[in-house]
């Protein structure tokens, strides 16, 4: 089945479809409807093409795997000859392809900061918080030892929060849960 509005999210390589009915515009009426993707270093442009009245957008496989990753601002737009006009933005984010790419990190950023706060204690011990951590060139320093320890809670919870996340997604009960029997045993 193919979609009816533009994605949200897509992966670089994939073959990307929709098909998008404009009554006031209709392909067969010789509306050509056009979609320009734009961020900081790169611009896209996708042409649909006719399929009835509607148009049809078709983004080859080997045309997306050319794509950089990241967030794009779409403008869509309908032309015959020489009027176009404007008829839709929004923003679509662009993933790398896995296949494509020789390593991929799926930790979250809150489980690569309580790694790199796990690491700092192990070196430091209780002068980690001197020492902060840094990942991705980005650095975190401390002014206390409290301070350091609250910003590890913090991580420790939000970790958490992520396996059990993912342990419901997987169909299993979240780590939180805590079971009570009432009566005789």
């Amino acid at each position: 089945m193919t979609a009816t509005t533009e994605p949200s999210r897509v992966t670089a390589g994939d073959t990307i479809t929709w098909l998008k009915s404009l009554p006031d515009y209709p392909a067969n009426a010789g509306w050509v409807l056009g979609y320009t993707l734009i961020n900081q270093s790169s611009k896209k442009t996708i042409t649909a093409t006719a399929s009835g009245a509607d148009h049809l957008v078709i983004v080859p496989a080997a045309t997306s795997a050319t794509w950089t990753a990241g967030l794009y601002t779409w403008v869509s737009s309908v032309s015959k000859g020489a009027d176009r006009y404007t008829i839709g933005t929004s923003t679509i984010t662009i993933d790398p392809d896995p296949t494509a790419v020789a390593s991929f990190d799926t930790r979250s950023s809150a489980r690569k900061a309580l790694e790199a706060v796990n690491s700092a204690m192990e070196t430091y011990g209780n002068k980690a918080y001197l020492q902060g951590y840094e990942i991705n060139g980005r650095k975190q320093q401390f002014h206390s030892p409290s301070e350091f320890m609250r910003f590890r809670s913090l991580l420790l919870n939000e970790v958490a929060r992520e396996d059990s996340a993912a342990r419901l997604s997987a169909g299993l009960a979240p780590l939180n849960q805590i079971r009570v029997r009432f009566g005789p045993r």
